[in-house]
């Protein structure tokens, strides 16, 4: 448990339980860059096996950074948000984080960016990469937006792709857990 909104679910482990974050990145209410969130609420109201956590990391990178830290390493992390990459809204994309390194610019740009209230799944991942909070095994998957206005409510399109981004991190956790 990384200690972020005090509505988290808390998973008791014992020593021989895998740790593994399930976790949502995005804005509330600006529609489908909500996405992390919403799912995050939606795999809430689930039974997850002891040892998984799942949470809502949209509270800045820095404080996300802290939490981690304090508290034991996870095996495995599937971090889910809403990011415009430029494909068809609803198109939904996974890969592994490949532990990039980036250039100490880039980094103190990310670190300025979470200072600033940014909440942002490349600044989330810049920033905890770089300081050696992600577990190796990080899955990342992102769902193209179509709206990105004030509002509650997916899009039609990627409101389509909330189950199979549900079946991913299933199966994501089930082959973390195995």
């Amino acid at each position: 448990m990384v200690g972020l909104p005090s509505e988290a679910i808390t998973v008791p482990t014992t020593a021989a339980t895998r740790r593994v974050l399930v976790a949502g990145v995005g804005y509330t209410n600006l529609r489908d860059l909500s996405f992390g969130p919403h799912l995050v609420e939606r795999l809430r109201s689930g039974v997850w096996p002891p040892g998984v956590d799942v949470e809502d990391l949209s509270a800045g990178a820095i404080h996300v950074l802290h939490a981690l830290q304090a508290s034991p390493p996870y095996a495995a992390a599937i971090l889910v948000a809403g990011i415009r990459r430029g494909d068809p809204p609803g198109t939904v994309r996974r890969s592994h984080w490949m532990h990039p390194p980036r250039p100490t610019e880039e980094v103190q740009e990310r670190i300025g960016e979470a200072l600033t209230g940014i909440i942002s799944l490349d600044t989330l991942l810049t920033v905890l990469d770089h300081f050696g909070a992600l577990p190796d095994d990080t899955l990342v998957i992102e769902v193209e937006p179509r709206d990105e206005g004030w509002g509650a409510e997916l899009s039609p399109p990627v409101e389509a792709a909330v189950s199979q981004v549900d079946r991913f991190v299933r199966e994501a956790v089930a082959e973390a857990l195995a």
